[in-house]
């Protein structure tokens, strides 16, 4: 098979097209022909070596852990899933590999999700990671009816699936940061929008000048100390990008798990149009470093994603 996979860490130039062998799937694995892969800020850390402390990783490493594919053929354990049905999924196991940029994955069967009928492709790969990072986030803050909440980084990846759930799950307010030039898109997706940097903290008191329910950064550094002296209990700021700090200021850290129910929750809300999944950019499969360079760069408006062949 074909996949974009690497043979050492390094830049965006040590990923590199390699003719791999059919991975093998055991008896509760799911072998997925992959259609789209989202690419996210962990594929590009990953690549680079940050992750290596945390999971144990085998090269050639293929890159990858959204997917949005048909499945190829199941292990005999497995009873959700045949060959042929369109599945999504958010594919993290225990050990770094057998990723998504390639033209078939390995899954585990708690990884995946029936691809809702209503949803393209590169709708479809877009959505595991970050929808499901936002939602246990909020969920992980109890965010209730009436409240309001408070998105660092509202025009990305995470953010702006964030925003949304954030209403779905009954905030009367979000507020939440951006670029001005991504101020009219944060507005079109439910949230007031505030420039984030210096004097943040002033801008948010002046549209909620008793602070907010709930912080969820996406940001880390200076973000995570402006939303703790925002948020109005300490427990209730969440970060998915500083274990360390946001424990030092009495909150929560999230690093996303695969959730077959919360998946099935949101692809249900996708497809219901209730959720939207922007994509700021598609590539075919062979440009992955280029996609890697543009995630790396940041400031990108939702998500970028891979077509496969």
């Amino acid at each position: 098979m074909k996949a974009m996979a690497i043979n050492r860490y390094g830049g965006p130039e040590v990923l590199e097209q390699m003719d791999l062998p059919t991975p093998k799937i055991g008896m509760d694995g799911i072998l997925v022909r992959v259609k789209a892969a989202g690419v996210n800020p962990v594929d590009w850390k990953i690549r680079q070596g940050y992750l290596d402390a945390a999971f144990p990783s085998h090269f050639p490493l293929v890159p990858g852990w959204d997917v949005a594919g048909v499945v190829e053929s199941v292990g005999p354990a497995v009873t959700a899933y045949a060959p042929g049905d369109e599945v999504i999924g958010y594919v993290r196991r225990d050990h770094i590999q057998h990723g998504t940029y390639a033209q078939l994955v390995p899954a585990p069967e708690r990884a995946l999700a029936h691809k809702p009928p209503g949803l393209d492709w590169a709708q479809a790969a877009a959505l595991p990671l970050v929808a499901l990072t936002a939602y246990q986030a909020l969920k992980a803050a109890n965010v209730a009816s009436g409240e309001t909440v408070l998105v660092n980084a509202a025009a990305g990846g995470v953010g702006h699936v964030a925003v949304q759930l954030a209403r779905l799950l009954g905030a009367i307010r979000v507020i939440g940061t951006a670029s001005e030039g991504n101020h009219d898109f944060v507005r079109q997706l439910g949230a007031e929008p505030v420039a984030y940097g210096e004097g943040m903290v002033e801008r948010v008191r002046q549209l909620a000048p008793e602070g907010v329910d709930m912080a969820l950064d996406a940001v880390g550094g200076d973000a995570i100390e402006a939303s703790a002296s925002l948020v109005k209990q300490a427990d209730r700021l969440v970060s998915i990008t500083d274990a360390a700090a946001v424990k030092r200021l009495g909150g929560r850290y999230v690093f996303v798990r695969p959730d077959p129910a919360d998946l099935a929750v949101l692809a249900a809300y996708a497809e219901g149009g209730q959720l939207k999944l922007h994509i700021e950019r598609t590539f075919p499969l062979a440009d992955a470093a280029e996609a890697q360079r543009l995630v790396q760069r940041g400031h990108v408006r939702g998500k970028v994603v891979l077509l496969v062949d």
